[in-house]
């Protein structure tokens, strides 16, 4: 039987909101998140209007999570997957994919989330893999970098072809692919059957 496979996007697609902010609020707090801002004020700024989404996320990486216990981030990535997979999820799309595993498709995650939490999500919903932001780990605290690129953009290509190579998988197995944003473009690109979700609630099944 010919393999398929189904890529999905995260935030916004499977569920209903960004979920890397409210993680680095839990993780860093508040006031220290805050401060950051403050203190990288022009710089922030200037990726903002230049939407230079990858640069923010290495710059609040490094300010917010070098230093901090493998161990204890990733409990609350733990916890905070728990309440992701209970109260974010998108109905629609979480259907569509319990679709595509009652189907017998191979399942996959393809996210610039934050892998402390994206990972035990992917646990929760019983995917096959998980492509995501993986935060860089030394002596068992986080070095503030992230592992390769972001996984936005033709990285997500990158991901998802890396990963087809080492599972022994033909790369146009890939037929499935969820996505709602530009970063999603280059993956919805690579699958017969793209779909944008947006307002509009997708049928339980592929038509």
């Amino acid at each position: 039987m010919e393999l398929t496979v189904a890529v999905f996007d995260v935030d916004n697609t499977l569920t209903v909101r960004d979920c890397v902010v409210p993680f680095v609020l839990r993780v860093a707090g508040v006031p220290k998140t805050v401060s950051t801002i403050v203190r990288n004020f022009p710089t922030v700024v200037s990726m903002l209007f230049k939407r230079d989404r990858d640069g923010l996320k290495l710059l609040f990486v490094k300010e917010l999570f070098a230093g901090k216990s493998v161990d204890s981030v990733d409990e609350e990535g733990v916890q905070f997957a728990a309440h992701v997979a209970a109260n974010w999820m998108r109905a629609d799309t979480a259907a569509r994919l319990r679709w595509h595993q009652a189907e017998g498709h191979v399942v996959i995650l393809v996210s610039a989330s934050l892998s402390p939490y994206l990972e035990p999500l992917g646990d929760l919903l019983e995917v096959d893999a998980v492509l995501c932001a993986t935060l860089e780990q030394e002596d068992g605290s986080y070095t503030g970098q992230l592992v390769g690129a972001n996984c936005r953009g033709t990285e997500k290509v990158n991901r998802i072809t890396e990963w087809c190579r080492d599972a022994g998988v033909n790369v146009e197995s890939v037929r499935y692919a969820y996505g709602d944003s530009s970063g999603d473009e280059p993956m919805l690109a690579m699958a017969a059957h793209a779909e944008w979700v947006g307002k509009r609630d997708l049928e339980m099944a592929p038509q």
